[in-house]
């Protein structure tokens, strides 16, 4: 976690010009304003409010609650680098107890209708403890629901103030030294920094003028929660269909989360099935060995996509989580990069604050963007090229890919490097 920080104040700043006064008046004045209402725009506030130091100014615009709420079906793994980051903000510890980890991953490689699903690839987590009591498989899964409410309590504890505005309706005015926000009948919120987390459409991304690399899937992404018979064990599978990756991850309890990769078409009449037929076609990918299956609530289906912003930052605005960045959810990284991004801004701009800048100034957006770029285009090329090489049923490349799954799994150091990647930075 960066160390604390003095912050920047407006305080601090010469006299306001008096022909200047009445446009001053009509606006409101913070350190850093945050765009979006997710999990990312959460983690983000309640991280940067150590990096600026308590008395700083941070304003939140989130959107409006959707009128019907239904229990959020998702779950993410947390890899090592992100459970540092919130167990730096207190939000672990709400976390742990119905934190899952995840011990062991088998990779498999087969037709939907195969006998026998053949283990090309496993790696083998620690089944022992860290200094902090955790135990230290690649990654724990917890569920949405829980992290979101565990991140909103650390919201109201780091004292946010937090705004429901249509994101849509965002608008931007940016000189040198402030950008201002405004958003329906809101004042205008004048800024050192504005960072964008408002999701893959980002309005603060184009209203900066950041262009935009990437393209769709034919696929959709299902995923929700299955009951089951047996323990699972700590294990999680990802079995490689030719349709896409199905990805059984282990929960608290006998349960797991599955998240289901299909061609958009076949994912449609899925989500139209009776909840016995769906169950049926969950079994025949999920497979027996944990004995009889139950859907837990709804499965929710999003299209996927990949994509990557030109540029991670403009001016005053920085583009954290997926409106900077869009992944494949075949490893399970997007919500960690996210993370990532985060714990750069706030090295960053507790760097700032110790040496008396304002928290959008250019040295500090020029190495946040140094810190990120690489690894999440590392990480982009390395989904996407699973994507391509395993969603399909060509037979040679089924060989080759399953001989090289073969060879991974004869070379340690290949699979601690991959393992290290997947955990985040150190």
């Amino acid at each position: 976690m960066p160390p604390r920080g003095t912050g920047f104040h407006p305080s601090s700043e010469a006299p306001p010009n008096p022909d200047e006064v009445a446009i001053k008046r009509e606006r409101e004045i913070a350190d850093v304003v945050i765009a979006g209402g997710g999990i990312i725009a959460l983690a983000a506030a309640a991280t940067l409010r150590p990096a600026l130091g308590d008395e700083a100014r941070i304003v939140m615009l989130a959107p409006p609650a959707p009128r019907i709420q239904s229990r959020d079906p998702r779950a993410y793994a947390i890899a090592p680098s992100g459970r540092r980051l919130l167990e730096a903000l207190g939000v672990w510890q709400a976390l742990e107890n119905d934190a899952q980890p995840m011990e062991q991953i088998i990779v498999t490689d087969s037709r939907l209708d195969d006998a026998v699903r053949p283990a090309f690839l496993s790696f083998i987590g620690r089944a022992d403890n860290d200094e902090g009591g955790n135990a230290k498989g690649f990654a724990h899964m917890v569920e949405a629901q829980a992290l979101r409410e565990a991140l909103l309590n650390a919201v109201a504890i780091a004292k946010i103030d937090t705004r429901t505005v249509r994101l849509d309706t965002l608008t931007l005015e940016s000189d040198d030294d402030r950008i201002g926000v405004g958003a329906e009948s809101e004042n205008v919120i004048a800024a050192s920094l504005l960072v964008a987390a408002d999701g893959t459409r980002s309005v603060c991304r184009e209203s900066a003028g950041i262009g935009w690399i990437g393209w769709d899937y034919p696929q959709y992404g299902l995923t929700g929660t299955i009951a089951h018979e047996r323990e699972h064990g700590g294990r999680a599978y990802e079995h490689f269909l030719p349709c896409g990756p199905f990805a059984i991850l282990p929960l608290k309890e006998r349960r797991s989360s599955i998240v289901w990769t299909e061609e958009k078409n076949e994912a449609k009449r899925l989500l139209k099935l009776g909840e016995r037929e769906l169950l049926s076609e969950v079994t025949r990918r999920f497979g027996h060995e944990l004995g009889e299956l139950r859907l837990e609530g709804r499965l929710v289906a999003f299209p996927l996509s990949f994509g990557v912003a030109r540029a991670f930052t403009s001016g005053r605005v920085v583009l954290v989580g997926d409106a900077a960045h869009v992944i494949h959810p075949v490893a399970g990284q997007g919500l960690n990069l996210g993370l990532q991004d985060i714990a750069a801004l706030a090295e960053a701009i507790a760097e700032a604050a110790h040496l008396g800048l304002d928290p959008g100034n250019p040295r500090t957006l020029s190495s946040y963007e140094r810190a990120r770029r690489f690894d999440t285009n590392l990480m982009g090329a390395l989904t996407d090229g699973l994507v391509r090489l395993f969603s399909n049923d060509h037979l040679p490349l089924r060989g080759l890919r399953d001989i090289g799954l073969s060879l991974v799994d004869r070379a340690p150091a290949i699979k601690r490097f991959l393992a290290r990647k997947a955990a985040g930075p150190q």
